[in-house]
């Protein structure tokens, strides 16, 4: 036969459980251009918002080609006003479609990645 809980044990169950939803990672807010977009113009550059800040030193983003032909222009950096956002330029882009690569580090230490794609149309 088990007993209940006191208020001690209650009380550190409590405690014990409510930790494990404090790790946070960063995970993405919103992109631009928008994951899988149809553009008629190519953007300037890609911008992705996370939902915590980011290690500048570990994070990073690249757009590739549905070949894997890296067109960005290698410029990938978290902006220094928002550490949550992230930033690549891009060269003029044909019509086609292009996958965002993404893996960064959160402050408080979490990696996470992912990748989205866009178009650009004719």
């Amino acid at each position: 036969m088990t007993e209940p809980l006191g208020p001690v044990g209650l009380a550190l169950a409590v405690l014990l459980c409510g930790t494990a939803g404090v790790e946070a990672h960063a995970l993405i807010d919103r992109t631009e251009p928008q994951a899988g977009s149809a553009l008629r113009t190519a953007p300037a550059q890609v911008r992705v918002w996370f939902t915590e800040s980011l290690e500048p030193a570990f994070s990073g983003v690249q757009v590739v080609t549905v070949a894997d032909q890296r067109v960005d222009k290698g410029d990938s950096q978290v902006d220094r006003a928002n550490l949550r956002l992230l930033r690549i330029s891009l060269p003029s882009l044909p019509p086609g479609t292009y996958k965002v690569i993404w893996r960064v580090l959160s402050i408080d230490g979490h990696v996470t990645q992912g990748d989205f794609i866009f178009r650009v149309i004719p």
